[in-house]
């Protein structure tokens, strides 16, 4: 059963996955507004890492937000590029819950939202919704 590209409605579940990436992706756009602000505002150590963490911050955002477009087309590959930014998610959560600057409330709001997305994304919903099709 398609949901996406024969015209009918899509299930709850590709919506919620996507939704879940859009926001993913607003969360990085204002991680990457705090970037710019503290940028202008303090004196960063290295001027170019500041800009590439803040370069790299925008582009993991462009890249969430062609992934969450891609969820609601129905579009295969975007069941590879989930895997892969959630894996890289719940990495950073792990070394947000450890080491001398731990923050056990941020590897807490970054592991919920990835293990999430990870059960959704393999939902047969899902799965059916981003099928290869002939």
């Amino acid at each position: 059963m398609s949901y996406v590209r024969d015209g009918r409605s899509r299930h709850p579940f590709l919506i919620a996955l996507s939704v879940l990436i859009f926001a993913q992706c607003a969360l990085l756009l204002t991680a990457t507004g705090y970037l710019v602000i503290e940028l202008i505002v303090d004196t960063p150590d290295s001027y170019a890492s500041a800009v590439a963490l803040a370069v790299l911050t925008v582009i993991a955002a462009v890249w969430l937000a062609v992934i969450a477009v891609n969820v609601l087309r129905g579009s295969p590959w975007v069941r590879g590029a989930t895997v892969v930014v959630q894996a890289l998610q719940i990495a950073v959560a792990i070394g947000a819950f450890q080491g001398a600057f731990a923050r056990p409330d941020l590897g807490w709001l970054l592991l919920i939202p990835a293990i999430i997305a990870l059960v959704l994304l393999f939902t047969s919903p899902v799965v059916a919704a981003t099928a290869r099709r002939s």
